[in-house]
């Protein structure tokens, strides 16, 4: 075999192992990162709009399986409480064990130990009059969150029932740390993307809980279908190219 030959063997055998790890790294990414979102997160379906505008009714949703001691100020969790009903809910936790939640001060704002707190996931449009924002809360209420649960609210103050409503009870509207099943991450259906953390939390103690490993894993599942794809369309360009420069009539 002449030597034009085996170079051109040699960059066959090249593409060839090339466009095989390339594949195989793509396989493992790619199935990866399925199999890593599915231990992760678990989907729901949004049943009423009382998280709106955040999230709307018929949302579907990714919802990062935590445990309750993970559970920050800010978070949009997914719980379950007899008292509440005995089935999964969606709402905002705003105050942990501790925390004297009340609304409203003077702005019509909530506040967490007597801080008032910017709330951006609220729809706060112009009040009917005067050009003024609306309140927080439609009602005035006050509650201290006993050690070990939470105060939840949903983000459309006007129509969810939530710890205000259970204000009477004896954990005064709070719900244990261990009725939460996940923290809602992501809005996949229509894709409105990640949610975020809210900063207003932030500078109080125990500040936002981190971003969730769902950026990391679409991250995996993209690259491992473009190496898949580009993988195995090397190995036959490859080929092609190595035919097109071998000079015409060249021995073999």
């Amino acid at each position: 075999m002449s030597g034009t030959g085996n170079k051109q063997d040699g960059r066959g055998r090249f593409g060839a192992m090339v466009s095989g790890l390339a594949v195989a790294v793509g396989c493992v990414l790619f199935l990866g990162g399925f199999a890593w979102a599915a231990v992760v997160y678990q989907p729901y379906t949004i049943p009423t709009d009382s998280m709106s505008p955040t999230v709307e009714p018929g949302d579907r949703v990714l919802a990062e399986r935590i445990d309750g001691a993970e559970v920050r100020r800010g978070d949009v969790v997914v719980f379950t409480d007899e008292a509440w009903g005995a089935t999964p809910m969606v709402k905002r936790v705003v105050g942990v064990g501790g925390d004297k939640v009340a609304c409203c001060d003077e702005d019509g704002r909530l506040t967490v130990d007597g801080a008032p707190l910017d709330e951006p996931y609220l729809d706060r449009g112009p009040a009917a009059s005067g050009g003024e924002r609306a309140s927080a809360s439609p009602e005035e209420f006050s509650a201290t969150v006993p050690r070990g649960k939470i105060f939840l609210l949903g983000d459309e103050r006007s129509t969810s029932l939530d710890s205000r409503v259970h204000l009477q009870d004896a954990g005064q509207g709070s719900v244990p740390l261990s009725a939460v099943r996940a923290r809602v991450d992501a809005v996949v259906w229509p894709m409105d993307g990640m949610i975020d953390r809210p900063s207003s939390f932030a500078a109080l103690p125990g500040g936002v809980s981190a971003a969730g490993p769902l950026p990391l894993q679409l991250g995996a599942i993209v690259v491992g279908a473009v190496l898949i794809f580009g993988g195995a369309l090397y190995g036959p360009v490859a080929a092609r190219l190595g035919r097109r420069r071998t000079p015409a009539g060249a021995s073999r």
